[in-house]
């Protein structure tokens, strides 16, 4: 499979407020820059052309899509890193698995550790893990196809956390090079999306939530049913 490519230029901007930039990021893109002269074209570097003072308040994988959060200046980062270890930000993902999962919902409590000889890769340690919650619920199946769409919600923020709890429940997220096996074929691009977050905002204290639909899912499909 071929590395995924994102757009040359811009960013999909969703939102902008004085404290706050809201992107829906490509997949393909870096959220921050990485080590050597090719990894530097990512989210932060795009965003400060035009806003000097963004800075990362989390990241996404390279290969997964969605909304990322970027403070404007050191004090709302600090604020969202606060949010962000208080387990106040709401996340929801939008991803397409291999096979037909069994329940209509559930959870995934498997501890995860860094895989560090493989490194990045992550895995299942019952010893050595951190503790790592994932709640998911089916959207639709396609038999024909042999997949099905799901809903995920990370209520921990491990390091590849939904892509190896989904590869632990025999349900690999399609594209997935590090964990799908032969199913990382079966698309293009890893079919991970972060289609909402939710949050109170630092700068006034209302709630707010952001929603991004994934470019990969059908809006409508007479052929997949649940």
């Amino acid at each position: 499979m071929s590395v995924y490519q994102p757009p040359a230029e811009g960013l999909s901007i969703v939102h902008v407020d004085a404290g706050l930039i809201v992107v829906d990021k490509p997949s393909g893109l870096l959220s921050v820059p990485g080590r050597g002269e090719d990894k530097q074209d990512c989210v932060i570097t795009r965003l400060q052309r035009d806003w000097p003072e963004a800075m990362i308040a989390h990241r996404l994988d390279m290969s997964t899509s969605g909304l990322l959060v970027v403070a404007r200046g050191e004090a709302m980062q600090k604020a969202m890193y606060k949010l962000f270890r208080e387990r106040a930000v709401h996340k929801h993902y939008l991803a397409t698995v291999d096979g037909l999962v069994g329940p209509d919902s559930g959870e995934i409590d498997l501890p995860l550790i860094c895989d560090w000889p493989n490194r990045p890769r992550q895995m299942v340690s019952q010893e050595l893990g951190k503790p790592s919650l994932t709640r998911f619920r089916v959207l639709a199946r396609d038999p024909a196809a042999g997949l099905s769409r799901v809903e995920l919600e990370p209520v921990t923020g491990r390091s590849h956390q939904l892509r190896v709890h989904l590869a632990a429940l025999g349900h690999p997220i399609l594209g997935d090079e590090l964990y799908a096996g032969p199913a990382a074929a079966r698309a293009e691009r890893l079919l991970l999306h972060a289609a909402e977050i939710a949050f109170v905002h630092p700068v006034d204290g209302k709630p707010v939530t952001f929603h991004r639909p994934a470019p990969f899912f059908p809006l409508e499909n007479p052929a997949i049913t649940l």
